[in-house]
């Protein structure tokens, strides 16, 4: 089962920039969708062969998820549960019969940092708690933007950019966490080494120069890790300042 996660920055944006053939070409089971800023009356499209499953935020023209599957879920759940979290629209959980499957787009602590005591001491411990309850009835698969370099060689310039968002202490010690309670960085039991990159801004031909940052992830349940059969990162995939990510479950 190939599952595919993308940071689409805005899905309408994307749709005129040839996402339908990259659907196509991707030919995956799943695709898990960050960023949409739309809610789906807003969406003039078919995804031929996908149910869609959306979270929007209430927010109009702001973050949001969703979830293109072949396969019905059992069951879908949005949000985690805590209504201080759950108004932008930012975690959608699908049940299958093997595991769940969370797509989240994590909140950006903002240039300034404003944002930074919320996204690392409210978000994410009852993100993580989130995950752990679901890992109580099976194993569990998370995926997107989650808005941080984890390690030096996941950002090209490391210590330029040391305490900015994205690479503050905080927010790696937050990703730390994630790992200390069992999940598995899936990208990284294939590829020990940098310049591997998700995301690149759009200014100074940074994505021309690969100067980019390593923020989107899938992570899984430990128990999953015996039919992981591949974890890829799609960089020549174009339409939005981030990139594909996905793994090849058997």
């Amino acid at each position: 089962m190939k599952i595919v996660s993308w940071n689409v920055n805005g899905i309408r944006s994307v749709l005129g920039k040839g996402f339908q053939k990259f659907l196509t070409d991707a030919d995956a089971e799943i695709v898990c969708l960050q960023e949409i800023k739309a809610r789906e009356e807003q969406v003039d499209a078919e995804f031929s062969g996908y149910s869609v499953l959306w979270n929007s935020a209430e927010r109009p023209g702001y973050s949001g998820t969703a979830i293109l599957t072949r396969t019905e879920p059992l069951d879908v759940r949005r949000g985690i549960g805590r209504e201080e979290h759950d108004q932008e629209g930012r975690v959608i959980t699908a049940e299958y019969e093997g595991f769940f499957l969370v797509n989240v787009y994590v909140p950006n602590s903002k240039r300034d940092l404003a944002r930074l005591p919320y996204r690392v001491g409210f978000w994410g411990p009852d993100f993580l708690a989130f995950l752990k309850d679901l890992e109580k009835t099976k194993p569990v698969v998370f995926c997107g933007d989650l808005n941080v370099a984890h390690q030096e060689i996941d950002l090209a310039r490391p210590q330029g950019n040391v305490g900015n968002a994205g690479f503050t202490a905080e927010e790696r010690a937050d990703f730390d966490a994630c790992l200390a309670a069992g999940f598995i960085d899936t990208f990284r039991e294939f590829e020990p080494g940098g310049g591997h990159y998700t995301w690149w801004s759009y200014q100074s031909g940074a994505r021309a120069r690969n100067i980019g940052w390593r923020i989107d992830y899938f992570c899984i349940s430990p128990t999953l890790r015996a039919g992981l059969q591949e974890a890829f990162i799609w960089p020549d995939v174009t339409g939005s300042d981030h990139c594909p990510v996905g793994i090849v479950l058997s």
